[in-house]
C-alpha cells in the first residue's frame, strides 16, 4: 500500500498521520512540540516513531514525508522566526528530517498545505483556481492558481490575513495595525463582541456568558440574539469588503472557508456573499462561490501535509508522461 506521512507542526501539539492516496488516516500520532527546546530531538524522535510504524507494516511503501508549519518556506525547507514555536531564527528542518529518510520531504506554511488538501480531499477537488481561508485564533490562506498554489519568489505569498483594511485600525501580533485577521478570525470575533458588548448597552444573552468566545456568539447567533447577530454582520461585512478586493486579484472559482469561525456556517457565509457582491466589480459578480470546507476537521492538519506528497507524486507522473 502506497502511503505519504503529513505532520503538522503546532505550537503545543505536533500530530503525525499515514495516509492513503485517496485521503484515508490509517494510522497516527501526537507528540508535545513544547517539550523540545532543540529542533534536531524533535525531528530525531517524530522520525523513530514513524520509522516504528514502518517497521510494523511491510505492506507500507512510504512515498514521502509533507511537513504544515508556522513561516514554513516551501522553497527551502525551513521555518524562519515562527511566533509560537520553541525554536528561534530559522530552523532547516528539512536537512533534519531527510537526515532519517532517503524520500521526498515537503515543507510549507499550514494554511499552503490545507489548500492541498482541500484540492485533493475536500470542496476543491477538480478546481484549478481557487483560495482557501482558514479562520482559527488568526487568518491564514493559500492561492491557488491553474491547479498550483502561489508562493511567490520567497515562498510567503498569500498572506490575506495580513493585509491591511483599517488605517490604523487594531493592533495585530505582527506589530502592525487594522489587519484583517484582527477582524475576521476566531480572536477578531471576540474584540468585536467586547467592544459592542461596552458601546450597546442593550440586553443580549451575550452578557450571561462566562467567557465570550467565538463558538458562545455563535450559539446566541443562532438562538436570535439581536447584538450576536450585529457581530456576525459586521464580522462578515470585513470579510466581504477584502475578498471582494482579492477576487479583482486572482479571480477565483472558489473561496474555501474552514476552521473554528467557519463552523458558524452561514452565520459567517451569508453575511460575507452578501457584502462581497455589493462590493465585486460588475465582472465578477455572481461568479465566485463562498464554500465551507469538506475535509474532516479532526483529520485536516494531517491530510494537508500528506496532500504535499501526493501532488508531489502527481506532478511527477505527469511530467513521466509527457517525457515518453
Amino acid at each position: 500500500m502506497k502511503v505519504a506521512v503529513g505532520i503538522d507542526i503546532g505550537g503545543t501539539n505536533t500530530v503525525w498521520g499515514f495516509v492513503n492516496h485517496i485521503g484515508k488516516v490509517i494510522i497516527k500520532g501526537k507528540i508535545k512540540t513544547a517539550e523540545f527546546k532543540s529542533p534536531e530531538e524533535f525531528v530525531r524522535v517524530v522520525s523513530a516513531q514513524i520509522n516504528e510504524v514502518i517497521q510494523n507494516h511491510s505492506d507500507f511503501e512510504l512515498c514521502g514525508i509533507g511537513i504544515g508549519a508556522p513561516n514554513g518556506n516551501f522553497f527551502k525547507g525551513t521555518v524562519e522566526h515562527p511566533p509560537n514555536l520553541p525554536w528561534k531564527g530559522i530552523t532547516d528542518l528539512k536537512s533534519m528530517f531527510l537526515h532519517f529518510f532517503d524520500l521526498p520531504v515537503l515543507l510549507t506554511n499550514d494554511a499552503n498545505a490545507a489548500a492541498i488538501g482541500e484540492m485533493l480531499f475536500g470542496s476543491a477537488k477538480g478546481m484549478k483556481n481557487f483560495i482557501i481561508i482558514t479562520l482559527g485564533t488568526g487568518l491564514g490562506s493559500g492561492f491557488v492558481s491553474n491547479g498550483e498554489l502561489i508562493y511567490g519568489h520567497d515562498a510567503f505569498a498569500g498572506e490575506l490575513g495580513h493585509t491591511i483594511i483599517e488605517e490604523d485600525g487594531r493592533d495585530c501580533t505582527c506589530g502592525r495595525k487594522g489587519c484583517l485577521e484582527t477582524y475576521v478570525s476566531a480572536s477578531g470575533i471576540v474584540r468585536t463582541a467586547n467592544l459592542m458588548l461596552q458601546e450597546d448597552k442593550t440586553r443580549s444573552i451575550l452578557r450571561e456568558l462566562t467567557k465570550i468566545c467565538s463558538k458562545g456568539i455563535a450559539e446566541c447567533a443562532e438562538k436570535g440574539d439581536e447584538l450576536a447577530l450585529q457581530i456576525f454582520d459586521y464580522t462578515g461585512k470585513k470579510l466581504g469588503f477584502s475578498l471582494s478586493n482579492t477576487v479583482a486579484v486572482s479571480s477565483p472559482e472558489a473561496i474555501i472557508l474552514f476552521g473554528g469561525l467557519a463552523n458558524s456556517g452561514d452565520l459567517i457565509l451569508k453575511p460575507a456573499k452578501k457584502y462581497m457582491e455589493k462590493y465585486l466589480l460588475n465582472l465578477y459578480k455572481d461568479k465566485v462561490n463562498i464554500l465551507l470546507s469538506t475535509v474532516p476537521e479532526a483529520h485536516a492538519a494531517i491530510l494537508g501535509a500528506a496532500a504535499l506528497v501526493w501532488k508531489h507524486v502527481e506532478n511527477n507522473s505527469f511530467i513521466e508522461k509527457e517525457s515518453i
